[in-house]
């Protein structure tokens, strides 16, 4: 593949790309504004191990970026006609992200948000994937996602088994 540099316009619509991915994805966040996560929560039993709740709003900020970067660097390989596969299974995995805020903070089923979560890791582990075969950065940098998911699956798990 030859690099070239491209013209204001294209950079522009590059440019303008990577903020709509990063729109899209950041839109994920959003049902957890719907969802209060104290009294309930703060009543449950939790593990030695559960992290502090102010970490949370920095790392999904960071996950999230990192997450739109690698569908923008898999959407520059040939766009959604030459990348339906991996976007669209990208899109899947985001709406899972998005349904399980509601489910456990909103509706307070913490073994039904356990079900929802393996299938979420499921669809990140695929999308890290595929994307890796796109791109290797863009597989990359879904790993710290990856990774987060699995331990909020473990997280979730222990505290419906604490909660019976």
């Amino acid at each position: 593949m030859t690099c070239v540099d491209p013209t204001p316009m294209d950079r522009r619509g590059v440019g303008l790309a990577l903020m709509g991915w990063l729109a899209l994805t950041f839109c994920a966040a959003l049902t957890g504004v719907f969802v209060s996560t104290g009294g309930w929560y703060a009543t449950l039993v939790k593990p030695s191990w559960n992290p502090p709740g102010w970490l949370f709003g920095p790392v999904w900020t960071a996950l999230y970026a990192m997450m739109a970067v690698a569908a923008w660097l898999v959407w520059r390989r040939g766009g959604w006609k030459a990348q339906r596969g991996p976007l669209s299974l990208y899109l899947a995995q985001l709406a899972l992200n998005a349904l399980w805020t509601p489910l456990f903070f909103g509706l307070h089923r913490p073994g039904l948000a356990m079900t929802e979560i393996v299938v979420l890791f499921l669809a990140v582990l695929a999308t890290l994937i595929v994307f890796w075969r796109v791109r290797l950065s863009a597989g990359l940098l879904l790993v710290p996602y990856a990774a987060w998911v699995g331990f909020a699956t473990f997280l979730n798990f222990t505290i419906w088994r604490l909660n019976p």
